[in-house]
């Protein structure tokens, strides 16, 4: 069972579905519409304030929490069941390899694995995302 605040992940998935949702329609890096048919792509430079806020918050965690927010994200997508969860935060803690905020901003769809993995433990989003409003 997570012991990281469900607030601190709603913000990481509130922050990152914002980042999700302002990169989309971003024009491509080095790209020409008529060559690649128009498609949407994300880009790595959109929108850098909102990164940067999500990247300290992440990095501004212990190492407990940061372990465990991996863990929530790989449960999120199904790489564990949430029965597997202290092997989750296990193999977290021993993977990392650099910022884990790097790691977590380049995962797509990272809002929403959070989410699900918080689902996993019977916990939700919604109140929070109702006290933002």
């Amino acid at each position: 069972m997570p012991t990281i605040n469900t607030e601190k992940v709603c913000y990481v998935a509130v922050k990152a579905r914002e980042l999700e949702s302002e990169d989309e329609g971003m024009d491509a890096d080095a790209s020409n519409a008529t060559d690649d048919k128009f498609v949407s792509v994300l880009t790595e430079d959109a929108y850098d304030s909102v990164r940067n806020e999500i990247a300290s918050f992440i990095e501004a965690m212990d190492d407990d929490e940061q372990a465990e927010l991996v863990a929530l994200t790989w449960v999120g997508r199904g790489e564990f069941a949430a029965d597997e969860w202290d092997d989750a935060v296990r193999q977290a803690r021993q993977r990392r390899k650099g910022p884990t905020s790097s790691y977590l901003l380049g995962i797509p769809l990272l809002a929403s694995y959070l989410e699900n993995g918080l689902g996993e433990f019977g916990e939700s989003c919604a109140l929070f995302a109702a006290d933002r409003q």
